[in-house]
């Protein structure tokens, strides 16, 4: 059984650190799938693939749910398609570099539509921070840390097998 590459699946249409992942995933040669719902612009690289999945309510992010997988990356502040994700086993990471895991995404989640519930209220909650370089600096961090992982799950999993179908 061959296994497929990484590759890193972006959540494009608010998310602000696409260049940064550009960067990382071409030093690292990763193929990068930057899905929004409608046309985005993208760098002319072998590496980067546009995906326009459509006007739907949440077309972009079942795109991306139905394909992420265990030693894929995906980028997004999306915390519903954050959870589908980690579920299916990719692992995923927020625009300031934040990861969300197990153990993490139940609570995020809870927190998400207890927020939701409050604003829908008519509670004023404020919105989120603004991005900051730190959080850019951050991220890139996360995104190289994360193919680093990765990448040393693959080989020492490599390495196991071969050890067993030689002993």
């Amino acid at each position: 059984m061959t296994e497929t590459p990484t590759r890193i699946y972006v959540d494009a249409d608010a998310c602000p650190v696409k260049d940064e992942i550009y960067r990382v995933a071409i030093r690292h040669g990763v193929p990068v799938s930057v899905v929004a719902g409608n046309f985005i612009r993208v760098p002319q690289d072998p590496l980067i693939e546009r995906i326009a999945a459509g006007a739907g309510m949440d077309a972009a992010d079942d795109w991306i749910a139905d394909r992420a997988k265990p030693g894929d990356v995906v980028v997004t502040s999306d915390i519903p398609l954050a959870s589908r994700c980690v579920k299916a086993g990719a692992d995923v990471i927020a625009p300031n570099g934040k990861p969300f895991t197990e153990e993490s995404i139940g609570m995020t989640l809870a927190v998400r539509n207890l927020m939701t519930d409050l604003r829908s209220a008519g509670e004023v909650t404020g919105g989120p921070r603004s991005f900051s370089p730190r959080d850019r600096s951050a991220f890139l961090s996360a995104l190289d840390q994360t193919l680093r992982r990765i990448q040393r799950r693959r080989t020492d999993a490599a390495a196991t097998t071969q050890n067993l179908s030689q002993g």
